[in-house]
């Protein structure tokens, strides 16, 4: 469960990187529109759910507290990239696109909190499968 929870993980920080490929490449479309970052906008809406599974699945596989920790800070990191695409909405100006810049570097913070959990978790032991006796 271990390998599967690293992997989903890897799954999420590729996730966090493509984010920042679509986000580029959207503000540096030759015309940039609202179209441009549609890509950025539903890959963040799936990064919400391999956030939040990531979560769930460090649980059930009975991951440290630290790790179990780190996946809900990513997946909080995560839901606070809608509302500060919310709140920056609703300032009008400069201000607002100031407060934008947060949004980025929000998103440093979510592949750096999923990188130290995969660090972490790749340090957790395998349990030990319980030896057959010999009858």
């Amino acid at each position: 469960m271990r390998k599967f929870f690293v992997g989903l993980a890897g799954l999420q920080l590729l996730a966090v990187v493509a984010q920042f490929f679509l986000a580029a490449s959207g503000a540096f479309a030759t015309a940039p529109n609202e179209e441009s970052f549609q890509p950025h906008r539903a890959l963040g809406g799936g990064l919400l759910l391999i956030a939040v599974l990531v979560t769930v699945v460090a649980a059930i596989a009975r991951m440290p507290g630290r790790v179990i920790g780190m996946s809900g800070l990513a997946a909080g990191l995560v839901v606070l990239q809608f509302l500060i695409k919310t709140i920056a909405g609703a300032i009008d100006g400069t201000a607002g696109d100031l407060f934008f810049g947060l949004h980025a570097l929000n998103g440093l913070a979510i592949g750096a909190t999923t990188g130290h959990m995969i660090r972490h978790a790749r340090q957790v032991p395998e349990p030990a499968t319980p030896a057959r006796q010999a009858s």
